[in-house]
């Protein structure tokens, strides 16, 4: 079974989302950005979610996850919880 490790900052709207990205292009420290701005409880750990299984996770955040480039912040990626930028740390098949 496929697993994956990510992190991500998940806030309420786009803008945000974008604001966010061009922090991370410009060097800001995901970890710390997650930590200030993010609205999930992952936040508290730089937004890491752990290792976690396909389809764990709802379907638009799992399509990245298990597609994208490891270490390459993708988003926004809209779901029924807003908006993130996630980055995939770990995948194994």
């Amino acid at each position: 079974m496929k697993r994956a490790s990510a992190r991500h900052i998940l806030v309420d709207t786009e803008k945000e989302c974008l604001e966010l990205k061009e922090k991370l292009n410009h060097g800001e420290d995901f970890s710390d950005l997650a930590k200030e701005f993010s609205s999930c409880p992952s936040k508290m750990n730089g937004g890491a979610l752990g290792s976690f299984s396909q389809g764990q996770m709802v379907e638009e955040f799992d399509q990245i996850v298990f597609s994208a480039e490891l270490n390459t912040v993708q988003g926004p990626v809209k779901t029924q919880f807003g908006y993130h930028l996630l980055e995939v740390t770990h995948r194994s098949d």
